[in-house]
């Protein structure tokens, strides 16, 4: 893994796309430092992390589009996947390569907070615990641009797709407040919930009995919850999308709160769709 690591954040820094990321990160975010802190005299600091946030949306696609596609596209993935490294090495030495350039990005940006704290006074726990929330939303949001570049040979398809992907994730809070409430809209959500989830067991176990009976098992689970408290459904889907989403997870952070579920959420998050790459790759091998 240490080798995919080295050679993959070797390769970020002869080629444009990690000096593209890091410049135009800490161009934006010292345009937000001054507009936000520096003219107005304002020593609250996070708002600014949260503002990134945003822009990490377009970031995100350049620093990730190619770390697994051009692989693919020049044929040298073969090499790859039929070298000692094992599958789990070589996708997660990539994404410690993406993370470490975001991590030097985030590096750059506490000369901010330092000078607020030199010339005034700043709100410290808020700060520190903007900066954790925003580096856990932007490991997840590395890892879905892995698992994107992972699926096509194109560039930039990948960070087309990345971006499509991560923009709808930030609206979902806004597209969540439009869904319906109504109890029986909640039951029809859920069962397509199992359906996906038996879709995604017969794609990585090939399985159609073990895929019917996830169905049939949670079908019949959603049919005891209703007839127990049908209640339950009501609203489910709001309830669903606001506990999915990555960004009102994260606003606690901002305000300096560290929440031990929203972490776990953010690791788990980011494992699966390590996971998900793993087995892309995997399936890729063995083709």
């Amino acid at each position: 893994m240490l080798e995919m690591f080295s050679k993959e954040l070797k390769s970020y820094f002869h080629s444009s796309s990690s000096y593209i990321f890091l410049f135009v990160f800490s161009l934006l975010s010292g345009i937000f430092f001054t507009l936000s802190n520096l003219i107005p005299g304002s020593g609250y600091y996070p708002n600014i992390l949260y503002s990134m946030v945003f822009v990490f949306l377009f970031l995100v696609p350049i620093l990730t589009m190619k770390i697994i596609a051009s692989e693919t596209h020049e044929k040298t993935d073969q090499l790859l996947l039929t070298s000692p490294l094992r599958i789990w090495e070589i996708v997660v030495g990539k994404f410690l390569a993406s993370t470490t350039v975001f991590f030097i990005a985030v590096i750059i940006t506490f000369i901010y907070p330092l000078i607020l704290k030199k010339f005034g006074s700043i709100p410290v726990g808020e700060t520190i615990g903007a900066y954790i929330g925003f580096v856990l939303i932007g490991i997840c949001f590395i890892s879905i641009g892995v698992f994107i570049s992972a699926l096509t040979e194109n560039q930039v398809t990948a960070a087309v797709s990345t971006f499509g992907i991560l923009f709808i994730i930030f609206i979902l809070d806004w597209i969540g407040s439009g869904l319906p409430t109504t109890i029986t809209s909640g039951v029809i959500f859920a069962e397509i919930l199992i359906a996906i989830v038996a879709l995604f067991l017969y794609y990585n176990a090939q399985n159609i009995i073990i895929s019917v009976s996830t169905f049939l098992i949670g079908s019949l689970v959603v049919l005891i919850v209703y007839l127990k408290n049908k209640n339950l459904y009501d609203g489910f889907i709001v309830k669903f999308v606001d506990w999915f989403s990555l960004i009102k997870r994260y606003e606690p952070f901002n305000m300096g709160m560290l929440s031990v579920s929203s972490i776990a959420y953010y690791i788990s998050f980011c494992a699966f769709f390590i996971l998900l790459s793993i087995n892309v790759m995997d399936r890729r091998r063995w083709s």
